[in-house]
Formats: structure tokens, C-alpha cells, sequence
């Protein structure tokens, strides 16, 4: 009795997998519900019986999203040094490009869906939060030396760039930015971009590590690759929050 209920649930899901594929690829506003239909091989009726209407495929993504979010945030309060610092972020990006159409799209998905428009308010309030949870643990571990104010106006800074950093690739080249075999070299350039705002408040030896990291990462051929040397558990952890 309960296979035709996990064959619905397996139907829904691989919607969703090969929607995002689509949003990804294209845009949101240029991928409709009759080309998902044919990608999938369903009807369109099939399609609308699991998902009634297209911002119901973009709310569904975006709890995803948000639930992968939310998991991985938690891990800023492991971060103690420039190495913790790198991976965190690292992460970060990879999750924004693992649902990049959100980005990509994000004036037009803010204007037309009420939902995305205050949920996306939520995950900025709760970055910020998590970039101050960093910045806390960089000091603490005598990483950087930033007074209060210093570090909110950072925090602050470090949000935007992580938020507009797709766009920025996008500008970059339109054509190609956001393909996958570009995903190393873009998630290796956000990453710099905001721990680079950090810069001027890092420790000699921790800014120095910094520089290494990235030489390090930028010899990488994807970011899958293996992060170096004790990065790997802290990477490890924050991927098991995320995969739960």
C-alpha cells in the first residue's frame, strides 16, 4: 500500500532535481513548465499534479536551499583561524552556486514572489549573524583584532559580496560564468573576495596563511577537491550538517 506514496514522493523529487538543473542552466524566467515536462519526459498534467504552479517549483527550491542554509551557518561557530575562516566560506559559495539561479534571478524572483522576498530578508539577517559568529571566532582565536564597530561595518560588507558575487561573475562573462566547469575558479574568487575585506585586520602570520591557502585552492581542478591539510574536518563537519 505504501509504494505508490514513495513513487509520488521519488516523482516530486526528481521534478524538483531536474527543475533546479533548468533554473540553473537558464534562468527561472526563462524556463517553463512545458520544457520541464519535456526534460522529465512527463506530461504537463503529470507536472501539475505534484506542482500546481511554477512558483510552487521556486518555493520548494528555496526550502531546500534555506534548509541547507541554515545548516551550514551553524558551523561559524567552529571557526578560529583563517583556515576554519576559508572552508566556511568556501562552503558558503558552494551552496549558493549549487542554487544559483536564485542569485542570478534575484531582483526579478523578489518582485513577483512574495514569499522568496521575505524569506530572502530572513537568510540575510541570519548570514549576517553568521558572519559576525565568524568574526567573533577569529577573535577570540587571535586571528584579527577588530573592535565592535569595525566588525559589525565588516560583517556588513562580507553579506554583500557573498550576495552579489554571482551577479558580479555574471557581469564578468555572461556567457560563461555561470557554467559548471567554471564553478572552481568562481568559488575560488568569492572566497577571496571576502576574506580579502579581513585583510587589513588579520595577524601577519594568519593574513600570510591566507595567501597560501588561496595559492593552494587555485591549483585545485574543482571544488570538490581535497582542501589542505586540517581543513579537511572542518569541511567534513559542516558537510554533515549540511547533508542532514
Amino acid at each position: 500500500m505504501a509504494t505508490p506514496v514513495k513513487k509520488t514522493r521519488r516523482t516530486a523529487e526528481r521534478i524538483l532535481d531536474v527543475t533546479l538543473a533548468l533554473f540553473n542552466r537558464f534562468g527561472e524566467p526563462n524556463v517553463s513548465t512545458t520544457l520541464i515536462s519535456a526534460e522529465l519526459n512527463i506530461s504537463t498534467g503529470n507536472l501539475y499534479y505534484h506542482y500546481p504552479a511554477k512558483d510552487l517549483l521556486v518555493d520548494r527550491l528555496f526550502d531546500r536551499y534555506e534548509a541547507s542554509l541554515n545548516a551550514l551557518l551553524k558551523a561559524a561557530d567552529d571557526v578560529h583561524d583563517v583556515e576554519d575562516a576559508w572552508l566556511f566560506f568556501h562552503m558558503l559559495f558552494e551552496l549558493i552556486w549549487q542554487y544559483r539561479f536564485l542569485y542570478r534571478d534575484l531582483n526579478d524572483l523578489l518582485s513577483k514572489n512574495r514569499r522568496i522576498e521575505t524569506h530572502f530578508q530572513y537568510v540575510l539577517k541570519e548570514k549576517t549573524r553568521a558572519v559576525q559568529r565568524v568574526l567573533a571566532g577569529l577573535g577570540q582565536g587571535n586571528a584579527v583584532r577588530l573592535s565592535a564597530p569595525e566588525a559589525e561595518s565588516v560583517a556588513t560588507a562580507m553579506v554583500v559580496v557573498s550576495t552579489y558575487w554571482l551577479s558580479y561573475e555574471y557581469v564578468r562573462d555572461p556567457r560563461h560564468a555561470l557554467e559548471p566547469e567554471n564553478a572552481g575558479a568562481a568559488l575560488l574568487r568569492g572566497a577571496s573576495h571576502v576574506l580579502s575585506l579581513l585583510a587589513p585586520y588579520f595577524e601577519p602570520a594568519q593574513k600570510q596563511h591566507l595567501l597560501g591557502l588561496a595559492q593552494a585552492y587555485s591549483k585545485t581542478p574543482s571544488p570538490a577537491a581535497s582542501p589542505p591539510r586540517r581543513a579537511t574536518s572542518t569541511a567534513a563537519g559542516a558537510s554533515n550538517r549540511v547533508a542532514q
